[in-house]
């Protein structure tokens, strides 16, 4: 028996060892993959696999104004979070001026950020739920732009 309990206290160890790894990757590629510029403050690695079930991993817990609604009429632009407004605005300027779609490395570039992949994805990302939930569209693949009772609309959509 002692035997048995030394070789699970064995396991366990190495297991310990390796979520500890596993929660310092999660956290450097979270930084690298947040979209407010790699601030994760308050996004903290579980200390250990007991805790992984009563804890959210990061990036998934819920921050104020992040959900994105589906469009309906008369629905403010001001429910959506300050990113997602600034890619409405975005798309509403290219409507107004008669531009194209636009992508989501236009995007970055538009909004001054690198146009690395970290950051094109994450807003490609946000693009994506935007489309999911009827606030933008993609006629062609990676391509956005206001969908058709949004655009024009403004704050007062």
């Amino acid at each position: 028996m002692r035997e048995e309990a030394d070789r699970i206290q064995a396991e366990l160890a190495a297991a310990e060892q390796e979520w500890q790894e596993w929660a310092i990757a999660r956290r450097r590629v979270g930084t690298v993959l947040a979209p407010d510029n790699g601030n994760v403050a308050g996004q903290e690695a579980a200390p250990g696999p007991r805790d992984a079930d009563t804890r959210s991993a990061p990036g998934q817990a819920a921050k104020p104004k992040s959900q994105v609604p589906v469009w309906r009429a008369r629905l403010a632009w001001s429910v959506l979070s300050v990113d997602y407004q600034r890619i409405l605005t975005a798309l509403a300027d290219r409507h107004r001026l008669h531009q194209g779609p636009v992508t989501c490395q236009e995007l970055a570039v538009m909004f001054g950020l690198d146009a690395v992949p970290a950051k094109v994805e994450a807003l490609r990302s946000k693009a994506k739920r935007l489309v999911a939930r009827g606030w933008l569209a993609e006629r062609q693949p990676g391509r956005f732009t206001l969908a058709q009772g949004v655009a024009g609309q403004g704050d007062a959509s």
